[in-house]
């Protein structure tokens, strides 16, 4: 038998078309005008899989050889009693055969749809939930009757330490997702992150694109602790489905007893006639709030100054302001200047900064004056002052790593990693001591921006009476309530989302913050193929970049490092006040051209063109970023050189009405659809600003 229509539902460009076969109920989707093409044979169809996938413990076990493989179509059975579409959201209930009551919400959203799952138990008995998705949508690929193997296409985001956003495109047979002749075995592929880093081995996103109906479904997790995505096939479509991990991946399960509620991360969703780029244009605009609720400050995207990598963890009061007096003096004028790691580093020989943070107590040898008079001279200075906090571990050489009974365990015993332990972040009397130690030190002292970094990941879990995935679950709700109390306490506080980088590139913190770190990558040449490759991840506008600059830099590597803060935030630092004063003009012309460009930067569609090879490491060829405003009327090219590089390259443009308005240096000129990047060096940056012609 087929499965026949429950509903259709139009939401923007996009079609929601609810299926049922059985009893069981599953979700479709399509661009408007494209309809799936029904298939051969009632053989090759697809099965109604669920719309909502979910396990409670005590029902049958995934079969079809898929055990431990995946929790998918166990045997959780789920009973529609109603669906109900208004104010741009369809809500489709069940309950299940132990009186668990199932509610899926969709709801549209500009080019998404934002997919959750709300379960209540309304039995007389506790339930123990070891799986449930935000999403699944099923009956991927429109089928054609000539259907070809090889056209669905996996794309995922690799991560690693300062190595962020790689994409990698696998077509499903590579996947080991080919059917098998009878239909009767399964094959699933489940990824994920597990721990309270989320984007530390993947992204949190994917897309699965049909190369011949050139369509491409898009899916992303707002979730900054375990998370999983998992690709399911047993005949011709794919089932794709997300959310928290689960009992087998995460270590997760919950015990709801009568009454509990449980509500899932949010699933951004998209399905889009275009290419993968037109599907993370969608899911990456939707990381950001519908309206502007960051501070004043931030509208314009200034410039930001960092003195990490100018004291590398040895700042003082002397040299933060001399700092902030050269900058005036060579007129480079930042909106914020950052204390970093290091301000609270005590006397004791042998313990450094970075084992010593907890108690937030700056040094009295190197802030004599207290942190305040450090934060009101960049005040009379006119820059907003910024510091650095990791409030959510406490180094093992701090005296506040001394209380156990406030620090999360595992096996009963406090979780150590390296140097760090980790608070409790739903503990009261972790809450007030970060609210004194903190939230409370920002505010009085006068800082108005602050570096919220994180550096370690506590692991499988910690002690939960439910599961160790519990209380990863628990600590990032407690976590995300202590951001969300920041900027309560301090309206005007720019906050700034950091994990050894871009850990946390994920849509729940980066909605939480002004900005991101888009990676730990300081001083490393591979610094602009990383923000290339975060332009399909993460807003540029939220996009914090380094530009570590030296007084040994030749001009070409001055000129590499400050064009890559163009593809996002510029973030100057190194030994700023090294620099001659032809240096430094070439970095005040940067800055100035970059408040030139903010507006592109903030608003617009980005596109990668070059021939950047595997390896990011040893980088050969070259690379441009085109980017068009929200309003196509400027457009911004940020070109790369690598070793091998020709002297001139060409980036196609949108139409043939443009020109360049101005260059970084060098020479630039428009020629029909093509702008011609000329007179370019091996590891060399240039930056070309072009408006439509009048």
């Amino acid at each position: 038998m087929r499965p026949t229509v429950l509903s259709r539902h139009v939401l923007g460009d996009m079609v929601a078309v609810y299926r049922t076969l059985d009893g069981q109920v599953d979700l479709v989707l399509h661009p408007v005008g494209l309809e799936p093409v029904e298939h051969r044979d009632d053989e090759s169809a697809e099965a109604v899989e669920g719309l909502v996938q979910l396990h409670v413990r005590g029902d049958d076990l995934t079969n079809r050889f898929l055990g431990a493989q995946s929790m998918r179509c166990g045997g959780t059975h789920l009973t529609m009693t109603g669906q109900d579409a208004a104010d741009s959201t369809v809500t489709t209930s069940f309950t299940t055969q132990h009186g668990l009551s199932v509610d899926h919400f969709l709801t549209h959203r500009d080019d998404i749809l934002v997919s959750t799952v709300t379960l209540t138990n309304e039995s007389d008995q506790p339930l123990t939930i070891d799986l449930v998705s935000s999403f699944s949508i099923a009956g991927i690929s429109p089928h054609a009757a000539d259907d070809a193997p090889g056209r669905l296409t996996l794309h995922r985001w690799r991560s690693r330490w300062a190595l962020e956003g790689r994409l990698v495109s696998e077509k499903l047979e590579d996947v080991g997702l080919t059917p098998d002749a009878g239909g009767y075995g399964a094959g699933a592929e489940r990824w994920g992150q597990v721990g309270t880093m989320p984007v530390r081995g993947w992204f949190p996103q994917t897309v699965v694109e049909d190369t011949q109906a050139e369509v491409c479904w898009g899916a992303q997790i707002a979730w900054g602790g375990s998370w999983q995505l998992e690709a399911y096939r047993r005949r011709d479509d794919l089932c794709l489905s997300g959310g928290l991990a689960d009992r087998e991946f995460g270590h997760w399960s919950v015990r709801l007893h009568p009454g509990d509620t449980l509500t899932t991360p949010e699933a951004r969703l998209t399905v889009v006639k275009g290419t993968v780029d037109d599907a993370c244009d969608r899911l990456v605009h939707a990381m950001l709030p519908p309206t502007f609720d960051q501070p004043s400050s931030e509208r314009d995207l200034p410039v930001i100054v960092n003195e990490w990598c100018t004291t590398w963890g040895q700042p003082t009061h002397d040299n933060v302001l001399a700092l902030a007096d050269w900058l005036i003096d060579h007129r480079i004028k930042p909106a914020y200047l950052i204390i970093d790691a290091g301000w609270y580093r005590p006397e004791t020989e042998g313990v450094d900064w970075y084992s010593s943070h907890g108690d937030w107590q700056a040094a009295p040898a190197h802030f004599p004056y207290g942190l305040k008079a450090a934060a009101d001279g960049l005040r009379e200075r006119g820059i907003i002052p910024g510091l650095w906090f990791e409030f959510e571990t406490v180094g093992v050489n701090a005296e506040a790593s001394h209380q156990p009974d406030h620090l999360l365990h595992r096996d009963g015993v406090p979780i150590t990693v390296g140097v760090r332990r980790f608070w409790d972040l739903n503990d009261p009397w972790v809450s007030d001591y970060l609210t004194t130690r903190v939230t409370s030190l920002l505010r009085d002292n006068g800082f108005g921006y602050v570096k919220v970094d994180y550096n370690e990941t506590m692991g499988l879990g910690t002690d939960h009476p439910d599961s160790l995935g519990e209380g990863v679950r628990q600590q990032v709700l407690g976590t995300h309530r202590f951001f969300d109390g920041l900027r309560e306490a301090v309206p005007d506080l720019v906050v700034e989302n950091c994990s050894s980088g871009g850990h946390r590139l994920e849509p729940s913190f980066v909605s939480r913050t002004a900005m991101s770190s888009f990676s730990d990558a300081h001083e490393s040449p591979e610094i602009p193929v990383i923000a290339a490759a975060l332009h399909r991840l993460l807003p540029p506008r939220q996009s914090q970049i380094w530009a570590v600059l030296k007084p040994t830099d030749s001009p070409e590597r001055l000129r590499y490092s400050l064009a890559a803060g163009f593809l996002g935030r510029l973030c100057l630092s190194g030994d700023l006040t090294g620099l001659s004063d032809d240096q430094a003009t070439v970095v005040r012309e940067a800055v100035e051209l970059h408040g030139r460009a903010a507006p592109v930067i903030a608003e617009g569609t980005s596109r990668l063109y070059g021939d950047l090879p595997d390896n990011w490491r040893h980088l050969t060829g070259w690379q441009a970023v085109r980017r068009v405003s929200a309003d196509d009327t400027s457009m911004l090219v940020v070109v790369h050189t690598y070793a091998g590089a020709p002297s001139s390259v060409d980036v196609p443009l949108t139409g043939q009405d443009w020109r360049v308005a101005e260059t970084s240096y060098g020479t630039a000129e428009v020629t029909d659809f093509t702008l011609r990047v000329e007179g370019l060096t091996e590891h060399d940056g240039r930056v070309v600003l072009l408006r439509r012609a009048p």
